[in-house]
């Protein structure tokens, strides 16, 4: 019974949270400051789901010529930032996460 109660407090939360962002967004044009803020959070989450893959792949920090995974993603980096293309850095960075695993 508790499992379903923390399941639809989840829905509760997610739901209320997303409609004031509708509400908001009925009435007209978000305020200047939100729309600002706004521009961060697509960054700031990607950042939050690929640093720890790279940065502690078995738990702890590691940052080192060893880690495959970090080898790679600056790989991916330096291809996304000079072609500015999209998928192109996925696939270089899954061949050379590939070759060097």
């Amino acid at each position: 019974m508790s499992t379903w109660l923390t399941v639809l407090g989840m829905v509760a939360v997610t739901y209320s949270v997303r409609l004031s962002v509708i509400a908001l967004l009925r009435e007209g044009t978000l305020p200047q400051a939100l729309r600002c803020a706004l521009r961060y959070v697509p960054p700031a989450a990607l950042s939050a789901i690929i640093f720890p893959a790279l940065f502690m792949p078995t738990g702890s920090l590691e940052v080192s010529a060893g880690n495959s995974r970090l080898l790679a993603g600056l790989l991916a980096t330096v291809i996304a930032w000079r072609t500015r293309s999209t998928l192109l850095p996925i696939a270089v960075g899954m061949l050379a996460l590939w070759a060097l695993g």
